[in-house]
């Protein structure tokens, strides 16, 4: 009820302001400053000043976002150009402006001529970085200009958000006013003017033409040269339809904290030219009369929000910065609903209450609170089902240089990508972000992107990458990543489920500064029939991809290893591919697959190996492999374990050129030490014996056996008597011990013989 409320007071607010005629500024303390070229201008410039008015110097410039305490900026002060950590879009009061609306109010904004803001004082422009997170750290671009974009892409979030919420409360009113408002009109809000498209009754699209009408041209205007600029934000509302056709050169004007946009909500764009005579679009910086090549302040960029995007035979250059959504041409999906406003007329309303009241109580639902009914789209009453909407769209033949991201898809169906070109994209050149299902990219270069050239992200299924060429990008040619969300509970409350289907077909990669093709986790993805020429390494399998398929690939002049699987890859198939040049044609760490049918030419290098084998690799297959070269080892296993099948692979023509001390290596194990003592003790014991038995034995006479050992010497015999004897005459066993020999001494405690006794 609380929305609702709110959305009609907005609704009134917004009436009220028109019924008026009221020119109402920006709902904040400052107002970004339009681009409009004023009539008389003979070539494309910033709003006029005064013709005696001096310019603003950096010693008046006071500190972005430094304000009095009734909310205004301090007198004389005008706001850096440069963004810092407050909000950047924001620039010095417009006097006279007149009311200034509540924060978050949405209004039309009729502006008066004599309430044209001053021109910033703005620096030179200055080449700027996308930032990626690998640039970050690298200090590429500095953390002040980081926080100002990632503000400015929240504010432009905040400002799409509010203009729908506004045209949705305008709709839900309906009768004559709602009528009224289904033409073009401007909203102004804290966040800036946007000249909103609502859908006609009609059905027909909206043209420049349309936006020439408004306000007399004041925010499309058609410059000497044939070309035209473009000053405000565009917003196509659902059921609405821009067209742009060739010929036509739109320039989308774009200054430091002020930058035009076009965004569609569940609308339609056409962007379409011919081949002979391409639609060119590029972000204009009116101070320098060049396209805007400064992204840290923000930049214009192209998005659709749903609905759909068709582009062909065009010509885009720098638009876009910092995230994918603004990043230059961006089609994404929402989860919000296409349309929050379905009207219905009165006959239809009341046959849906007829059909409520029929059904309370019933098992097919009713009126009970909370209940979710279905309504079939049409001509009518707000009425829908919440549901997530994928945009979809072609972008075809056309030419894309210095965007931040080339092409950004996300939440989307049955995109098609096909022969275009996409040159020096500041972070990627095709970035296909989750969601994005059943897209074909055909035909595509990609050429000296700062990151990667085509990236699969996480939650992509079934794209078909065929007969496209990544070339010169900053890391890796292709990337297709297929991991899960989360690898656990989240609070999100991700799936665990990983993603494949997708695959690299017909394509090629090369001189890519990282990898020709890396493949991270997933499952059921393929590179076939691809070429990959240098690189750091060629195709990169890991993060416990499975059944990952390698096949009929081309593989050259990598500085280390051309193909790779590493850390707990599972079920790859390797087969059919033709490896030349490399230090390492396959390498598996703690990984498994069947290595079957590859031919392996290494690079003439000492340490060179055909296949080598790390780690874990058990249930692995090697096997028909034909190794070519000169190196360390053809297969190298030493460090392997597992139970690795090994057979079959033709290795005649490798030329080991390890030395002694390496090939010693390759034996000496403590196993094989034990069993090389127990062989060598066996050998030696019977060379002995062999020995003693071949010796001549020599003729000698018989020896008397005992004929060398020592005569004893014969002592006086000493008697022995009885015990009890000598206990009757003590002095005679005295005597009789005195004479005993001292050779055959009497132990203390011995017992005298029987032949004593006697």
């Amino acid at each position: 009820m609380t929305s609702v409320t709110r959305a009609l007071l907005m609704a009134a607010a917004l009436a009220l302001g028109v019924g008026n005629g009221v020119a109402v500024a920006a709902a904040s303390p400052t107002d970004p400053p339009e681009i409009v070229v004023p009539l008389d201008s003979p070539t494309p410039t910033a709003e006029p000043t005064t013709a005696d008015a001096p310019a603003p110097t950096p010693s008046h410039t006071a500190k972005a976002g430094h304000t009095s305490k009734d909310g205004q900026d301090k007198a004389g002060a005008t706001p850096k150009a440069t963004p810092m950590k407050a909000n950047p879009m924001r620039a010095a009061p417009t006097p006279g402006a007149g009311p200034v609306p509540r924060p978050g109010q949405v209004v039309t904004d009729t502006p008066a001529p004599d309430q044209t803001p001053q021109p910033e004082a703005t620096a030179p422009p200055e080449k700027a970085v996308m930032a990626g997170d690998d640039i970050l750290k690298t200090g590429m671009i500095s953390a002040d200009d980081a926080e100002a974009q990632a503000t400015l892409v929240d504010v432009e979030d905040q400002r799409i958000v509010e203009t729908r919420a506004a045209l949705t409360a305008l709709m839900q009113t309906g009768g004559v006013a709602a009528a009224q408002r289904k033409q073009p009109q401007v909203f102004s809000s804290v966040h800036g003017r946007t000249l909103v498209l609502p859908a006609r009754n009609t059905g027909a699209p909206y043209t420049l033409k349309d936006l020439m009408a408004v306000e007399k041209g004041r925010y499309l205007r058609r410059m000497k040269d044939g070309s035209y600029l473009l000053g405000v934000h565009v917003f196509v509302a659902d059921g609405a339809t821009l067209q742009l056709r060739a010929p036509l050169t739109l320039r989308m004007g774009s200054l430091p904290g002020s930058f035009s946009s076009i965004v569609a909500f569940g609308g339609n764009i056409e962007i379409k030219g011919t081949a002979n005579d391409p639609v060119r679009i590029s972000s204009w910086d009116v101070r320098t009369e060049k396209p805007d090549e400064t992204v840290a302040d923000g930049r214009a960029y192209i998005r659709a929000v749903g609905g759909v995007f068709e582009m062909a035979y065009a010509h885009v250059d720098h638009l876009g910065f910092w995230s994918g959504r603004t990043g230059g041409i961006a089609l994404t999906g929402t989860e919000r609903p296409a349309s929050a406003y379905r009207h219905r007329n009165k006959a239809q309303r009341h046959q849906d209450k007829r059909e409520r009241m029929a059904n309370a109580g019933s098992e097919k639902g009713g009126s009970n609170f909370g209940d979710v009914e279905t309504i079939p789209i049409g001509p009518g009453t707000a009425s829908h089902v919440l549901a997530d909407e994928l945009v979809s769209g072609s972008i075809e033949h056309s030419v894309i240089t210095g965007n931040a991201y080339g092409l950004f898809v996300s939440g989307s169906n049955q995109t098609r990508i096909v022969d275009d070109e996409i040159v020096g994209s500041l972070v990627h050149g095709v970035f296909m972000h989750r969601f994005a299902k059943n897209a074909k990219i055909e035909g595509t270069k990609v050429i000296g992107s700062g990151g990667d050239g085509f990236v699969l992200s996480r939650a992509t299924e079934k794209v078909r990458i065929t007969d496209c060429l990544a070339e010169r990008n900053g890391r890796n040619g292709f990337t297709l990543n297929g991991r899960a969300l989360a690898d656990g509970p989240s609070a999100s409350g991700e799936s665990l489920a990983v993603y494949g289907d997708s695959s690299v077909n017909n394509s090629v990669a090369r001189d890519n500064a990282r990898y020709g093709i890396e493949v991270l986790g997933g499952s059921r993805l393929a590179v076939q029939t691809s070429e990959v020429i240098g690189g750091d390494m060629g195709i990169v399998v890991r993060e416990g991809a499975s059944g990952v398929q390698i096949s009929g690939n081309k593989l050259r002049g990598q500085r280390r290893q051309a193909i790779a699987l590493r850390d707990g890859a599972t079920g790859a198939q390797v087969a059919g591919n033709t490896i030349s040049d490399a230090l390492t044609g396959i390498y598996l760490r703690g990984s498994n697959g069947k290595i079957i049918g590859n031919t392996i030419r290494t690079a003439p290098m000492p340490k060179a190996h055909g296949i080598t084998l790390v780690g874990d690799d058990g249930a692995s297959e090697i096997a028909r492999n034909t190794i070519v070269g000169a190196g360390t080892s053809a297969i190298s296993s030493a460090r392997a374990h597992g139970d690795l099948n090994l057979h079959n692979n033709d290795d005649h023509l490798w030329h080991d050129t390890s030395s002694f001390w390496v090939k010693a290596k390759r034996y000496v194990k403590p196993m094989n030490l034990i069993w090389a003592g127990v062989i060598l003790l066996v050998i030696v014991s019977a060379l002995r014996s062999r020995g003693a038995g071949d010796r001549p034995r020599r003729r000698t006479r018989i020896h008397n056996p005992y004929e060398r050992q020592r005569v004893l010497a014969e002592r006086p015999v000493t008697v022995l008597r009885h015990a009890a004897a000598a206990a009757g005459n003590p002095a005679h066993s005295r005597a009789h011990a005195v004479h005993r020999s001292p050779s055959f001494p009497l132990h203390a405690n011995s017992a005298p013989t029987a032949e004593a006794a006697g």
